[in-house]
């Protein structure tokens, strides 16, 4: 089986894919609401930090991804270019103005919660880099109002959203669990893992009815890697057995076939290779769980296929190419 890891030359790849998105602004797909005439701006205007990559969440996890990469190759080629952007995007006035975004009225559900979750993971990697702590300094106060709305918002869900878009409760709890770990916020933590238990944890025998036409999520592998994260490994090794109980047989069958993308210029169509790359990466995490186990070589191999499906196809068309090398790094890991 080939060891598909992040290299130092994919790194590059990827990183000159969103240097060249972060900061275009059109095509754009606005997550805005009108109060008056005056509202109709631009995402630039509405936006000076993160206008580009046709979404606001995409152009966060965009420069997420630089920032690993960057971490994890200081000496790859691009890493001077990511850091003069970062200069350049990373200042107090910037960040500002997302923060009156964020002030406006009926901009409570702005980015809910997949950009919120994007951009604590963001603030966690620029805590993570020595290198970058001008930018993660810069970054705080908006890092510290997505975490205030989390802990406003969580305790007001009654119920998980098991989407395989956008609004997916699982994927926000894993992306929002690594950003706490970092940041050594035990509360946050502590509430992410009592809202997992209080929604997973009594999920048993997972049918898996997907993938759906606009999934780039797989909710049945997300919820495995969410409580993976927030529950111990005792918990966990209980949870998941009786959770995919057929998992060593390939069962249920939907999650061990890549999705078939159909037309890659259909940005929802599109969101199918984003969903076999994420699967890739959920079953590489899972497998990581389970060492030794019989469950661990099938769903390496599942990760494999699904790996192969997707890679080639990370940039050609801007529909794609906006956000799937943010799922390319997840799905790879690192090289030894």
């Amino acid at each position: 089986m080939p060891d598909n890891r992040l290299t130092a030359a994919l790194a590059d790849r990827f990183a000159a894919i969103a240097l060249g998105h972060v900061t275009r602004e059109f095509p754009n797909k606005l997550d805005h609401v009108l109060n008056e005439p005056g509202d109709a701006r631009t995402q630039r205007d509405l936006h000076p930090m993160f206008y580009g990559s046709f979404d606001w969440h995409s152009c966060v996890h965009g420069y997420w991804m630089m920032a690993r990469l960057r971490r994890l190759f200081p000496d790859m080629a691009k890493a001077g270019d990511i850091a003069k952007l970062f200069d350049d995007v990373f200042v107090a006035e910037k960040v500002t103005g997302e923060l009156a975004y964020l002030a406006r009225p009926l901009s409570g559900g702005f980015e809910r919660p997949y950009g919120w979750a994007w951009l604590l993971m963001l603030a966690g990697e620029l805590r993570r880099d020595a290198t970058a702590e001008r930018w993660s300094a810069v970054l705080r106060p908006l890092e510290e109002a997505f975490v205030a709305r989390f802990t406003a918002f969580l305790p007001k869900l009654s119920y998980a959203i098991r989407a395989g878009t956008h609004f997916n409760t699982a994927f926000a709890l894993i992306l929002a669990a690594d950003y706490a770990n970092v940041a050594g916020n035990a509360d946050l933590l502590h509430l992410l893992a009592e809202c997992a238990q209080s929604w997973f944890g009594w999920d048993r025998g997972a049918m898996a009815w997907e993938p759906s036409g606009d999934d780039f999520l797989s909710p049945t592998l997300t919820e495995a890697v969410c409580m993976r994260r927030l529950l111990t490994a005792a918990q966990f090794s209980g949870w998941f057995e009786a959770f995919l109980p057929d998992l060593v047989r390939g069962e249920p069958k939907a999650l061990f076939e890549p999705a078939f993308v159909s037309d890659r210029s259909d940005g929802k169509i599109a969101h199918l290779d984003g969903l076999n790359l994420s699967r890739a990466w959920c079953m590489r995490l899972l497998a990581e769980a389970v060492p030794g186990d019989s469950r661990e070589a099938v769903l390496r191999a599942a990760a494999e296929k699904h790996l192969q499906a997707a890679l080639p196809h990370v940039a050609g068309d801007y529909m794609g190419e906006h956000w799937l090398a943010t799922y390319a790094v997840l799905a790879l890991g690192v090289a030894p």
